[in-house]
């Protein structure tokens, strides 16, 4: 962790066009198949939960990861949730995490659904550890480089 954060609070606040290409290029970093920054306007022009979280003051301030999530009738769904790579394995999935739950519970909903890459091992293990079931599959649903396409795993959390 940068040491100028290390006696900073994280905070969560909205995710805005402002922040997009700061977005952009943690999902670039993060992932070999990323999100596009059409694909973070889209999720905000259509009113999905788009939430940083940051740490640092003006001038100073690092995003340290983010989620989006749709509303669903009694359910929410994750469609994306990611710790920059520099802050990985500090617990702040988990800080999102929770932050998605209570949201999600102040918004009438009884579970939290996602998928995961079939291949991202480290990815299922927080999900698992913060109380994710597995309830199923869907086949060839991420976009893959050498074999095409890649299962995923669907997982559910009883809120």
């Amino acid at each position: 962790m940068n040491p100028a954060l290390q006696s900073l609070e994280a905070q969560f606040e909205a995710m805005t066009p402002a922040w997009l290409e700061a977005v952009e290029r943690v999902e670039q970093s993060a992932y070999e198949h990323p999100w596009t920054q059409r694909s973070f306007t889209d999720s905000l022009t259509a009113g999905y939960q788009a939430q940083l979280l940051t740490a640092g003051v003006p001038p100073h301030i690092e995003l340290l990861g983010y989620f989006v999530a749709m509303k669903g009738v009694d359910e929410v769904h994750l469609l994306n949730i990611t710790v920059a790579p520099a802050h990985q394995r500090q617990g702040w999935a988990h800080v999102m995490l929770d932050a998605l739950a209570i949201w999600s519970r102040g918004q009438g909903a009884q579970w939290l659904w996602l998928e995961v890459r079939v291949s991202n091992a480290r990815a299922k293990a927080v999900y698992e550890r913060y109380g994710f079931g597995h309830v199923g599959m869907r086949r060839n649903y991420y976009p893959a480089t050498a074999s095409g396409r890649e299962d995923a795993i669907v997982m559910s959390l009883a809120l």
